[in-house]
């Protein structure tokens, strides 16, 4: 059965960003953002106990040290730091999770962390052994090193599709600094293609082969909410009541 996955509790301080409120009717997996590249104390606290009040199991979102480029810059840490860094991002969330009786669901990587842990067997290693400390699986996607390096540890890989985000025709993501609004209907096709099919469309036209145990809907696409309630009415045949 498929899940509903989206990168929430992006806001800082007085900041806001993306409808958190609005988006967990529709979702049945939160990536929160752990205060690297966004949220902060109070932030993590208000979107964990959101998520409980709808039922969404929640992961961490860890980033690169990069708040001003919201962690969609690349930077070279050495492994141990980088593990450390993960440690400690999903660490603070864990506490918020402890304190409402909720458990730790899953990591993903946020951004330019994201990209290199599919490239770089390095990297992924690097966020594998954080993701031991926890005993929990990381979200990435197949066919990738996410698959390779993080499908063979015990912890186990959860495999994602993008409904918000364009495919080069080597699997690979478009991703700009600022998501642009998607077609809430073409979102939900491609997603259940994805889901059935195992197929996606690259922007160039080609097919390519993708696995999605999970679709996600990134909150700072403009029109996040009505894409991932287009996602979720034309998946819930596939999704677990």
């Amino acid at each position: 059965m498929v899940d509903i996955n989206c990168d929430m509790g992006e806001a800082f301080s007085i900041y806001r960003c993306g409808d958190d409120e609005g988006l967990m009717p529709w979702i049945t997996v939160a990536n929160v953002a752990c205060g690297f590249h966004a949220s902060d104390p109070r932030v993590m606290q208000q979107t964990v106990a959101l998520a409980k009040e709808h039922g969404v199991r929640v992961g961490a979102h860890p980033s690169l040290p990069d708040r001003e480029g919201f962690g969609r810059r690349e930077m070279k840490l050495e492994r141990d730091e980088l593990t450390a860094a993960v440690v400690y991002q999903v660490g603070a969330l864990s506490g918020f999770l402890r304190g409402q009786g909720m458990e730790l669901n899953h990591i993903k990587a946020h951004g330019s962390l994201y990209g290199m842990a599919a490239r770089d067997p390095e990297v992924a290693e690097a966020l594998a052994d954080a993701a031991d400390v926890f005993g929990v699986p990381l979200m990435g996607m197949a066919g990738t090193v996410h698959e390779q390096v993080w499908g063979a540890r015990g912890a186990g890989f959860i495999s994602e599709y993008y409904a918000d985000l364009d495919y080069r025709p080597d699997g690979s993501l478009i991703i700009t600094r600022v998501h642009q609004p998607f077609d809430p209907a073409a979102s939900a096709r491609g997603a259940v293609r994805a889901v059935t099919d195992g197929v996606a469309t690259a922007l160039d036209g080609s097919e390519i082969p993708v696995r999605a145990d999970c679709v996600c809907v990134h909150s700072d696409t403009p029109n996040a909410v009505d894409v991932a309630k287009a996602v979720h009415e034309a998946l819930r045949p596939h999704m677990s009541a």
